[in-house]
């Protein structure tokens, strides 16, 4: 019990201890920064170059791995952060964009340190990023379809919808379990789909359908008289009991009488 108490107070302390280590780092990779543009100032100095070349090129190394742990780890904190707020998909898709854009800021940054063309090699990386992208081009069109689903919010995890496509193979019923960056996880009464993001976007989203009532009758029970029958098998019996009072009247009185006169 002891043991186990320990070790929740540790992962506390490492929650609470992982912003300050990503701010540290952050910092620490602005210092490498400053040092490898000053040593790469000082390689004009004559009979001291290669010294510090190699001290602006080990700056620019220490920048490159700094700068991307500060990125994954303040990634990961806002993550955490903004989790109990907008769920666990946009949390995701938020630490995506940040791991992006910080990724690329970084590799930019470290090709200029280095002294390298950045022009000629964002040229090539955009060609690299074409063919990629014809390559991989249904998970990137789920991917985008994945972003826009969570921004426009057509539907939300837990409601119960249904969806109309033709590229789906016509409906699907159940409650939305998960909305991913490539799926869309819905929960039918056959079990779990996986639904493409892509196909899900063009698909009609509406309200699921009611329920059928039941209308079989079971075997050798009677079926329930509308009111329009009951209201006609009442009358039928009214007037039958008339008629045999009427009868029953007649009857009485021919027996008062002792029966038609005879004729003398």
């Amino acid at each position: 019990m002891n043991e186990l108490h320990l070790a929740e107070q540790m992962a506390k302390v490492r929650t609470r201890a992982r912003p300050w280590r990503s701010i540290i780092a952050a910092a620490l990779a602005v210092l490498a920064v400053a040092g490898s543009v000053l040593a790469r100032q000082q390689t004009r100095t004559p009979g001291q170059r290669l010294p510090w070349q190699l001290a602006a090129a080990g700056c620019a190394v220490v920048f490159c791995l700094l700068a991307f742990s500060a990125t994954l780890g303040l990634s990961g904190r806002v993550r955490d952060l903004m989790l109990p707020r907008i769920g666990t998909s946009h949390a995701t898709m938020v630490r995506l964009v940040l791991v992006l854009v910080g990724g690329l800021t970084t590799l930019v940054l470290t090709l200029q340190l280095f002294g390298l063309p950045v022009g000629q090699l964002v040229l090539g990386g955009a060609l690299t990023g074409v063919l990629v992208g014809i390559a991989a081009q249904q998970t990137l069109a789920n991917l985008f379809a994945g972003i826009i689903l969570l921004l426009s919010r057509p539907f939300v995890v837990g409601e119960e919808i249904r969806l109309s496509s033709g590229p789906l193979g016509g409906e699907f019923q159940g409650t939305v379990m998960e909305v991913g960056l490539t799926y869309v996880r819905l929960k039918a009464d056959d079990g779990e789909f996986h639904l493409p993001n892509a196909q899900v976007l063009s698909a009609a989203v509406g309200p699921p359908t009611a329920a059928e009532p039941d209308t079989t009758v079971a075997p050798g029970a009677a079926a329930d008289p509308g009111p329009a029958t009951g209201a006609v098998v009442g009358a039928e019996a009214v007037a039958g009991a008339e008629a045999g009072a009427r009868a029953s009247a007649e009857g009485e009185a021919q027996g008062h009488g002792g029966g038609p006169a005879t004729a003398r």
